[in-house]
């Protein structure tokens, strides 16, 4: 266990999802992010996809205008996006593939293959002030390769643990657990802060949480859909108990 704390990142996209359904304006993703904050949220992660499903680039303006914690803005590494990052300059900026037929984003970044265009896709980022993090699988050659382009942090990608121990798969799901493990160690040693995400539960969370070297959780999904059931702000709380509790 560890003592070191660590932070809880509220993604708000599917708020935008539901409002998106019917075309309207409610429910009100920056309200959601101000009732985050409010129940103990250490930050707010939004992703401007290119087909803008949920997050629009409203959203963006306003969660820059009313936000007292950090905005995570995830995104992929297009020109258009660099630039919109560029204007607002947010607190972090978290590179992640995207394909316009997934349902969610399916895994971590290809930062091996892409490394130089990638390298230089970061730069700007990074000298307007931005900490730019690269969302990865648990694989030592794109850790090494994020740490080679200048980013200062990675999130590892959860979401193949957290698919096994939702389907039962109990040895699948104490592999990539195992994984996760070992590359939260191994970037630490590199010298990156570690943050994780990806289909995270009141059912898997404490597990990664117990990680020292993570810093920073970031889950959305799973909080906004049993905000139906009890509230968002409970929903959130009960999350920051139990990433706290992990921690003792």
């Amino acid at each position: 266990m560890s003592d070191t704390p660590l932070r809880l990142g509220v993604n708000i996209d599917h708020v935008a999802t539901v409002r998106n359904a019917r075309g309207g304006a409610y429910p009100d993703p920056l309200r959601a992010a101000k009732l985050a904050e409010e129940a103990g949220a250490d930050g707010i992660t939004a992703h401007l996809r290119e087909d803008r499903r949920h997050i629009s680039d409203a959203d963006i303006d306003g969660l820059m205008e009313v936000l007292s914690v950090p905005l995570n803005f995830e995104m992929a590494a297009t020109d258009e996006m660099q630039k919109i990052a560029l204007r607002h300059k947010p607190h972090a900026v978290c590179i992640v593939p995207e394909k316009r037929e997934e349902r969610t984003t399916e895994g971590g970044l290809e930062v091996a293959r892409e490394e130089n265009r990638l390298a230089h896709f970061i730069a700007p980022l990074r000298d307007v002030g931005c900490r730019v993090s690269i969302f990865i699988a648990a694989d030592p050659k794109q850790i090494e390769a994020a740490h080679r382009i200048g980013a200062e942090v990675i999130e590892l990608h959860t979401g193949a643990y957290c698919d096994a121990h939702a389907e039962g798969r109990v040895d699948d799901a104490e592999r990539e657990l195992e994984a996760l493990r070992k590359m939260s160690t191994f970037a630490h040693s590199l010298g990156l802060e570690v943050h994780a995400g990806h289909g995270l539960s009141y059912d898997t969370v404490q597990r990664v949480a117990a990680f020292p070297e993570v810093r920073e959780l970031n889950i959305g999904h799973f909080l906004i859909g049993e905000s139906i059931f009890r509230g968002l702000t409970p929903a959130i709380q009960e999350m920051r108990r139990l990433m706290d509790e992990a921690r003792q």
